[in-house]
């Protein structure tokens, strides 16, 4: 009897000691998004109305309306909110299904969360840097990374690139 509640003991408490260090990951989204905590009035101010409800309320635009669905110039998307790289154009393919999709993200440059909105279980993407809602990940994309990030355009801003990528 005491050397199963020694076992307990000693297992609740790596248990514990192990739920207060922040992983590698959650530091370096803290380190990245310190100067992006903003007030729903900053959002407010800085975004209009429907890129505020798709990137601080967990909105999603109508499909086949976004401006970056049918875009395929040579550059690089950014988040809206606060204008970090998360896509190469290079990634960006056709899929129909009524928004920006891509294979790939640029690293580290997007959190992924479980979703179970909806009656769904889906992966909500989130901008690393300011917490803004870009749209969900699916692994029925048709390239080689089996990947498809369909993502929000209002939540997008595109830079063209005139040089080759990679």
């Amino acid at each position: 009897m005491k050397t199963n509640s020694l076992i307990i003991i000693i297992g609740l408490a790596f248990y514990l000691n192990a739920c207060g260090q922040q992983t590698e990951t959650a530091q370096k989204h803290t380190q990245t998004n310190i100067d992006m905590k903003k007030t729903n009035n900053y959002w407010k101010d800085k975004l209009d109305p429907e890129a505020f409800r798709v990137l601080r309320e967990k909105g999603t635009e109508y499909p086949h309306t976004g401006e970056y669905n049918l875009h395929f110039e040579k550059g690089v998307y950014s988040c809206m909110g606060c204008k970090e790289p998360l896509f190469e154009s290079s990634s960006k393919f056709r899929s129909d299904c009524g928004w920006p999709s891509f294979d790939n993200s640029i690293e580290g440059k997007i959190r992924y969360e479980k979703d179970t909105s909806l009656g769904m279980l889906r992966t909500e993407i989130i901008c690393n840097r300011c917490d803004g809602h870009l749209g969900h990940l699916f692994n029925d994309g048709p390239t080689s990374t089996g990947l498809r990030y369909c993502v929000n355009s209002v939540a997008l801003d595109f830079s063209a690139n005139d040089k080759n990528e990679k």
